[in-house]
């Protein structure tokens, strides 16, 4: 089974600036986390063209349930968390699913 931390961010004050610092300063950060498998960014699109409750949503995914809890007490996932607030002015949901294959 594998766990996957989500991140849903809401619409910012100022999307370029949330970009440059989404990819300039948070990815190096998160790439510092132990024990990630994986990591996915997306800005959100809606099927029918009408607006988007959030503006991206971001996945990091660990293969056992023991990577997601040396990962979630490191100090680089405390240092990654706390700089959601530097340029998430939309706000972040963010929530754990442990992931089931169906297919």
């Amino acid at each position: 089974m594998t766990y996957q931390i989500s991140v849903c961010y809401g619409h910012p004050d100022d999307p370029a600036a949330f970009e440059e610092h989404y990819r300039s300063t948070h990815l190096p950060l998160l790439a510092k986390v132990p024990a990630v498998a994986a990591a996915t960014y997306g800005r959100c699109r809606s099927l029918d063209g009408s607006a988007t409750e959030f503006y991206a949503v971001a996945h990091i995914v660990f293969d056992t349930e023991e990577d997601l809890q040396r990962a979630l007490a490191s100090p680089e996932m405390r240092a990654t968390g706390k700089d959601v607030r530097n340029f998430a002015t939309g706000g972040a949901t963010m929530y754990l699913q442990e992931l089931e294959t169906t297919r």
